[in-house]
């Protein structure tokens, strides 16, 4: 499992960020405080405080440099 930090700060920025990891085979979970959510849920992700960085914890080994520079937008 690798953690990076990301910023979500617009409703068009949480849309591609969902499109964009949609297309991996992979789980991953936004942290925000004691709340853990699935990122792939665009609700889940509006019940979150989108002001602040959140963590994204993804739960590969495999594509892990693919995944980092589609995120690499998000930092």
């Amino acid at each position: 499992m690798k953690t990076v930090t990301i910023n979500l700060g617009s409703i068009d920025k949480v849309k591609s960020f969902v499109n964009d990891i949609t297309k991996f085979d992979t789980d991953f979970d936004l942290v925000s405080g004691r709340y853990v959510i699935d990122a792939k849920s665009i609700m889940g992700i509006f019940s979150l405080d989108l002001s602040k960085p959140i963590d994204l914890n993804i739960h590969s080994e495999s594509n892990i440099d693919e995944i980092l520079e589609v995120l690499e937008k998000y930092k």
